[in-house]
């Protein structure tokens, strides 16, 4: 596996080895030994997966401490714009993201680490998207930064009347209004 270092040093983008013949292919999608060796050394609590169709958007999401949660995100079939923002209050890297192509076909993971708000919108007609989080979900402690915050500067890649959205994202806060962390405090690594 090739870990690849992203804009934001905390973010890693995973590239697995992929061994493929006539039959199909074969990768491993997580190891603990090896992610540990290469930083990423997360206890796994929940394994999640969700379909979606071309324009959903989900997020940008994360969870309030003691709550919150890492991810390791992948695509199984189809392709996403995933989007990771660094939300920790002090940090040097506060309110910038990095956005990177998930797909079936590079088999490529993202590694998205406490104290950041993460969200996807499918590119393909339809996704099948997993991932792993290091925290359990808590309804109550879950929080969301607005997806077209202006001062986020995303592009999402998909024509704004194509989004689909949850009411809720509909909803969710400017990061200026959003409740964030505190890099210097650090409760986002509790």
């Amino acid at each position: 596996m090739k870990i690849i270092n992203t804009a934001i040093e905390e973010v890693k983008l995973i590239e697995p080895e992929v061994f493929g013949d006539a039959r199909g292919y074969f990768f491993e999608s997580w190891t603990q030994s090896k992610y540990a060796a290469a930083g990423i050394d997360c206890n796994w609590l929940q394994d999640n997966e969700s379909r979606s169709r071309f324009g959903v958007l989900r997020g940008l999401h994360f969870q309030a401490a003691p709550y919150t949660q890492a991810k390791l995100v992948r695509v199984i079939e189809g392709s996403v714009l995933d989007v990771a923002v660094d939300i920790r209050k002090g940090s040097p890297t506060f309110g910038q993201h990095v956005a990177v192509e998930l797909s079936g076909d590079n088999k490529r993971q993202l590694f998205v680490p406490r104290g950041f708000a993460h969200g996807f919108v499918v590119l393909s007609g339809s996704v099948l998207f997993a991932y792993k989080c290091d925290n359990l979900y808590m309804p109550s402690h879950e929080r969301g930064i607005a997806f077209d915050d202006p001062a986020l500067q995303i592009n999402w890649q998909v024509d704004l009347q194509e989004y689909i959205l949850s009411p809720k994202d509909r909803c969710n806060p400017l990061l200026a209004d959003a409740e964030v962390f505190d890099y210097h405090r650090r409760e986002y690594m509790l």
